[in-house]
């Protein structure tokens, strides 16, 4: 990060020096191992390194150095809108984010009607996903990812988006996904959603790991801080 702005070429070079900055590392040194068939939560102030952490596990950001190592089928779902095509109708982009996802032409037919069933979007579906609001976009996207059946679920607030409703479909999903030995991976600010569905927790501090273990614990010892 610098620490001097200059307006223009002649200022800097006027200044006859370099100029003084600090480096940053949006995570340094985060080493943790996520059981296979459990729920782990991410967990952490704005700004403490969650979200790349997760771009990182998704693969969208390659880390300097260190290694990821994840085994079996990965879905993910990060941001709104992620992997859909605004001008493209709902319709066509399920077919889109399957495609992105792993899933075959015939996969994703086979599956579709559970899709929009899912995501509440029925009277929607053939709209071009530009006129969606974003609780629509996070729950396609949403029914879309979890549709692959994937091995690991990596995802990104989900459940600070939509009504009661589908934050209840999102849970129950989330425990079937568990009973059937799959992974997930969540980031919340919601320490009471944390609890209640994460096995293990990471507090990550600055782009550090300040603790990671039982969530309870985790979760305590990181809520005695704000």
């Amino acid at each position: 990060m610098y620490h001097e702005h200059n307006n223009s070429l002649k200022a800097a070079l006027m200044r006859g020096r370099k100029s003084v900055h600090d480096d940053f590392w949006a995570l340094n040194n985060v080493s943790f191992e996520v059981p296979a068939g459990s729920t782990f939560g991410l967990i952490g102030r704005n700004g403490s390194g969650k979200s790349t952490l997760l771009k990182c596990l998704a693969r969208i950001l390659q880390p300097e150095s260190g290694t990821i190592t994840a085994n079996g089928r990965q879905a993910s779902l990060l941001e709104v809108g992620s992997g859909f095509h605004p001008e493209l109708s709902g319709r066509e982009n399920i077919f889109l984010n399957g495609s992105i996802l792993g899933m075959s032409r015939k996969e994703v037919t086979s599956k579709f009607d559970e899709i929009v069933a899912f995501s509440g979007v029925e009277k929607f579906i053939d709209q071009p996903v530009k006129n969606y609001s974003s609780g629509m976009y996070v729950r396609l996207g949403f029914s879309v990812a979890v549709s692959v059946t994937p091995d690991i679920l990596v995802v990104d607030e989900v459940l600070s988006v939509g009504d009661a409703t589908f934050q209840k479909r999102c849970r129950n999903k989330f425990q079937e996904m568990k009973k059937s030995g799959q992974t997930i991976i969540l980031v919340s600010h919601s320490m009471s959603t944390v609890e209640s569905m994460c096995d293990q927790v990471a507090w990550l501090d600055s782009g550090t790991l300040r603790q990671a273990g039982p969530a309870k614990g985790v979760i305590a010892a990181y809520t005695a801080t704000v």
